[in-house]
């Protein structure tokens, strides 16, 4: 069989657009020897399936468009989409896997007019957008973001994992054999047993739970926290307990430990490498399809630890989604409620409320359509006090009511809504129709509402993040490399092509991305630049907010720490 091959265009503003189907084997040389010109844009089929095997071999990439990520925003934002060739798969692969290198086939690999030809279109499509800049610019971000979670990857995040192991014997006893409970678990089940009588309960048994506390003359639906919390009965302490260490064996206990950490090299801490997934949630949102990354708990955060002589810089950014709602509203009130620092705070000295607990119930039930209990009671206020803002999330949700879609402020449009909704708003219309028909239309019409007013804040929110990765990406370069003339952030071709400036490779005293979760970042650094990288991120996040809002005065602030383990950073 002849080797498998990619097919990849590099663009040049100097030397033009070339390409090459590529040999795998040849593939990080001659990505290498363009690298070098230091002005080099890829375009290839998929990031999380090419840019691994570079990675491997040591080669990183200053830009890239990623066609795959870039189609599947282009065909729901273009006026007459294109469907996706057969080489270009619209779901995200499984990434990192070694295998899909090696899977690819001469016949399923896109030769290079394949891949121009894409490119082509995509371009087309992207002239023909009623405001090109912006979205030009979310396909750069959207690119940078998938070479920035397919090096974390490479990179991982620092683990310790003897502390981790330390944590888990000081919570749930030593390591127990397979298929054991460890001790604690144990204690608390023979526990449970004696308080509700059930000698043969098995705890982790939904069903055979929710019969014996209700055997036991508690009136329950479910065996939630919410709802077991509320109860007054011996039993509850010792099953809540048992409910929390059960979450922290399976979600990151020792199997957990096993698969996902790798050890330490070196005197270095060990790492955890996870799959990210960008633009894995349809507001364009990241999503991992393993390990969890977007929800380490803070019972494990201690093993979160940096190399010897590093440091781990947390910055976790504010209230990032109503601030999103007030630049894309142009709300200047709404801004100012937040220029200080903590936004709710704001809203509670403007006045609009009497307490932070409650302006962020009504700005939460603004963004996600709460109208239950207080929020209804505080939404007129904030209606009142914060038109604009407002007036946006609601004529969203009533584009979303009638079956419309809507965008993003860089462009990220809404799905429409499926045959299925159809079907049932159509039945309503019906001459035969009856209450039934009627009231679960408007049922799923109220609920497509939601799903809208909430995209185009979710989403814009998102775009704000990854501009803000790209960003510091792009700066945390400069620590190594030495400082350039800034590059003017307007959406311009020449100010995408800033955001895609490549982090060095780390492991020479290179400060490098290693965590993101929605609107935190964690930067592995020699301590000595600790300063400057929390430098870096706060100008980032400050540009991020002029890329997309101009000279708008919203606000990004970030809490920042620099700390020798995750669990220190006080969130």
């Amino acid at each position: 069989m002849a080797p498998t091959r990619v097919g990849a265009l590099v663009t040049d503003p100097s030397a033009g657009t070339t390409g090459r189907l590529v040999d795998w084997e040849e593939l990080p040389s001659w990505v290498q020897r363009q690298e070098a010109t230091g002005t080099a844009r890829w375009v290839w089929p998929d990031t999380a399936t090419i840019y691994p095997r570079l990675l491997s071999a040591g080669v990183r990439v200053a830009r890239c468009h990623d066609l795959r990520l870039s189609h599947a925003i282009l065909r729901l934002a273009a006026a007459e989409p294109w469907p996706a060739p057969s080489w270009l798969a619209t779901a995200p692969p499984e990434p990192s896997t070694p295998s899909l290198l090696d899977d690819l086939t001469p016949d399923s690999s896109p030769s290079l007019e394949d891949v121009a030809t894409e490119h082509q279109r995509q371009l087309a499509s992207l002239g023909a957008a009623p405001d090109p800049g912006r979205l030009r610019l979310l396909l750069a971000a959207e690119s940078a973001g998938a070479l920035i979670a397919a090096e974390m990857h490479a990179d991982g995040l620092p683990w310790d994992r003897t502390r981790h192991e330390e944590i888990l014997r000081a919570a749930l006893g030593p390591r127990p054999s397979s298929g054991m409970r460890p001790a604690r678990l144990e204690e608390l089940a023979a526990q449970i047993r004696e308080l509700l009588h059930a000698p043969g309960l098995n705890p982790d048994s939904q069903a055979t739970l929710l019969k014996a506390l209700r055997n036991a003359g508690l009136e329950v639906t479910s065996t939630a926290k919410w709802e077991l919390g509320g109860l007054a009965h011996p039993v509850i302490t010792p099953l809540l307990e048992y409910k929390r260490l059960a979450r922290l064996l399976s979600a990151n206990g020792w199997g957990w430990l096993d698969t996902w950490v790798t050890p330490g090299v070196g005197g270095r801490a060990g790492r955890f490498r996870t799959d990210y997934v960008p633009g894995g949630v349809v507001t364009g949102r990241w999503a991992t399809s393993g390990g969890g990354a977007l929800q380490i708990p803070k019972a494990v955060r201690a093993a979160v630890v940096a190399d010897p002589g590093w440091m781990l810089v947390v910055a976790d950014a504010a209230q990032v989604e109503p601030r999103a709602l007030a630049g894309m509203a142009g709300d200047q009130a709404l801004a100012a409620a937040g220029r200080d620092g903590d936004l709710y705070a704001g809203l509670v000295a403007s006045g609009v409320v009497d307490t932070r607990e409650r302006a962020k119930v009504g700005m939460l039930s603004a963004l996600y359509g709460g109208t239950a209990g207080e929020a209804g009671a505080i939404l007129p206020r904030l209606r009142r006090a914060y038109p604009r803002a407002t007036g946006l999330v609601d004529r969203a949700a009533a584009v979303g009511e009638r079956g419309g879609t809507v965008r993003t402020w860089l462009g990220r449009t809404s799905p429409p809504p499926g045959d299925a909704w159809q079907t049932v708003q159509g039945r309503a219309g019906e001459v035969d129709a009856v209450d039934t028909d009627e009231r679960r239309a408007r049922s799923q019409a109220r609920d497509r509402g939601r799903f809208t007013r909430n995209f185009v804040v979710q989403g814009t929110a998102a775009e704000w993040a990854l501009c803000w990765m790209a960003e510091t990406r792009r700066r945390l370069r400069e620590v190594d490399a030495g400082a350039r003339p800034d590059v003017a952030m307007d959406g311009s071709p020449s100010a995408t092509d800033s955001l895609m400036e490549l982090a060095p490779t780390p492991g020479q005293g290179v400060p490098h991305l290693v965590f993101f979760l929605h609107d935190e970042v964690v930067v592995h650094t020699p301590a000595h630049l600790a300063p400057r990288v929390e430098e870096i991120l706060r100008d980032a996040a400050r540009t991020a907010g002029q890329l997309l809002f101009g000279d708008f005065p919203i606000s990004f602030p970030l809490h920042l720490a620099s700390v020798p383990s995750y669990d220190l950073a006080d969130h």
